[in-house]
This record gives C-alpha cells, sequence and structure tokens, in this order.
C-alpha cells in the first residue's frame, strides 16, 4: 500500500487539514502518517478555535520516530499544509530532504512526490498567517516542491501577477517556474483549477456553489496527489480530483452538512464527475 507524510493542522471538529487529507487517502489504501502542526477543536472560520499550536520540538521529534522506523524510505506522498511558526516549516523542510535522501528498495521503487500547499491567506482574508510563517513558506518550502498547489490569492502573492482569470492564472504559474496546481480560479459562473507546468496546461471547471465547507483545497491536494500516485496523466488526475471535491461540495449541500462527508464519499472520490469540464489551455 502507498504511504503518505502528512505535515499540517489536526483540528478535531472539521474535516480540514492534515486530518482530512489523511480521511480522504484512506479511500485510496494509502497509510497516512500525520504529524499536526497545530492541534485545534473546530476549524478559525467558525470562531475562537480552541487548541494551540504544537511545539517545534514534539515536531521535530514525531518526524525522527518516523524517520528511526525506516518510513521515510517508504514514503510515496508528501503533502504540507498550515504552520503555526517559522521553525516547524524548517522542520518540515528538513523531513523533505530527508524523505528524497532515504533508501529505497523493492520491486517497485516510486519516487516520492511533494506537493506543497503555500497556505498563507485567501481572497477577502488577506495573510492570515504571520509574516515570517509565509517567507518561510516561500523560501523553504516552495523551492523544495515537486508541485506547488496554491489558490489564486497566493499565488498572486507567490509571484506579484494577477491570477483572477484563467488566462492571468495561466501565465502566474508560469512565472513560478515549476508545476502548479491552482485553485479558486474564477470565470463566469464557474469555479476553476488549473495546473500548468512547462509542457502543458489544463483545466478543470465546475458550476460554483453559493456556498462550500471549508477544506476544499486541501482535499484537492490530498486527492490530486492520490490519483498521481495511481500513475494517472495529468489531464485524468486533474479531472478525478477536481471532481472528486466538486462532489463532496454537492453532497454537503443534499445532506444539508457544514463540513466536507469525507468518510462517506466513497467511490465518488475514484471516479470523474458530471460536474467538470476539462479544458487544455496550452
Amino acid at each position: 500500500m502507498p504511504r503518505a507524510l502528512i505535515i499540517s493542522s489536526h483540528v478535531a471538529a472539521s474535516y480540514v487539514g492534515g486530518s482530512a487529507q489523511a480521511m480522504a487517502l484512506a479511500h485510496f489504501r494509502f497509510d497516512s502518517m500525520v504529524v499536526p502542526t497545530v492541534l485545534y477543536g473546530r476549524h478559525p472560520g467558525w470562531g475562537a478555535p480552541g487548541g494551540a499550536a504544537v511545539p517545534v520540538e514534539a515536531v521535530e521529534g514525531m518526524l525522527d520516530g518516523i524517520e528511526a522506523n525506516g518510513l521515510f524510505g517508504q514514503t510515496d506522498l508528501v503533502l504540507t499544509g498550515y504552520f503555526a511558526s517559522a521553525a516547524q516549516v524548517h522542520a518540515a523542510a528538513r523531513a523533505i530532504d530527508a524523505v528524497r535522501a532515504a533508501p529505497r528498495s523493492g520491486e517497485s521503487v516510486r519516487k516520492p512526490i511533494v506537493i506543497v500547499d503555500p497556505t498563507m491567506g485567501d481572497t477577502g482574508k488577506g495573510l492570515y498567517v504571520p509574516q515570517d510563517v509565509a517567507d518561510a513558506i516561500i523560501s523553504e518550502l516552495v523551492s523544495r516542491a515537486d508541485i506547488v498547489a496554491p489558490n489564486a490569492w497566493e499565488l498572486q502573492r507567490l509571484t506579484g501577477a494577477e491570477s483572477r482569470d484563467p488566462i492571468q492564472a495561466l501565465h502566474a504559474c508560469r512565472l513560478l517556474g515549476k508545476p502548479v496546481l491552482v485553485s479558486s480560479v474564477n470565470r463566469g459562473g464557474e469555479i476553476c483549477v488549473l495546473h500548468v507546468d512547462k509542457r502543458e496546461a489544463w483545466m478543470a471547471a465546475h458550476p460554483r456553489a453559493d456556498s462550500a465547507p471549508k477544506g476544499t483545497g486541501d482535499l484537492l491536494s490530498a486527492l490530486f496527489g492520490a490519483a498521481l500516485v495511481d500513475g494517472l496523466t495529468i489531464s485524468y488526475a486533474l479531472a478525478r480530483a477536481v471532481g472528486g471535491v466538486a462532489e463532496a461540495v454537492t453532497a454537503a449541500q443534499t445532506y444539508g452538512v457544514p463540513e466536507l462527508p469525507i468518510i462517506g464519499m466513497g467511490t465518488r472520490f475514484k471516479a470523474t464527475s458530471p460536474l467538470v469540464r476539462m479544458e487544455r489551455l496550452a
């Protein structure tokens, strides 16, 4: 079975962050190792979250324990998300280097895929992490990523270029100089996700929902990473991942629940969705 290392938030009563990603990856038979950066009761969007940041010594100690068991050499996917301090970011950067350097053996040796979600801010909110955390993410993690997975606001923060529509976002992604999975791009009545690398650019679009639970970006990164580990091409991986997010949002509306119903999605995460329209941009 594939194995994922997730360094992000743990939120007890909201399906966001690293714990939600681990639940989503379980549908694809992943063993997930979650190293929490914060321990919260609920998403801050609901109000005071409760809980606290995890001391960096604890983060480093957990990573050391995982490495000591030889599990870095069995890691197929690394996901990073929310960080509470620059020191935590430095610890994550060292872990990424160690995962890549770890000896690997077996009949099928897969190079680990590192997806960095530069969780820093969003439209209407601006920067919601301390400046030193944002600076550390940019300098320490974006440079180490195989795929950078920002929202449109974060892409603009990373590149200085407007990302308000798919064409602007495409040009901004090219400026970053590495593969980018950018979400929350607007196009009329649609919400779009783009994957852009030096060879091609694809867009997956679906109708905009009136409202959506928190955590869609976390879910997107996990589903896209699972699709790549499964060996899907970029276009099929994008279609499946965006379809899974769109179906989860639709299910939340159907069930009348305020959180993403990740556990109940089952095979809906594993098939493309009729809600999603694919378009090649370059």
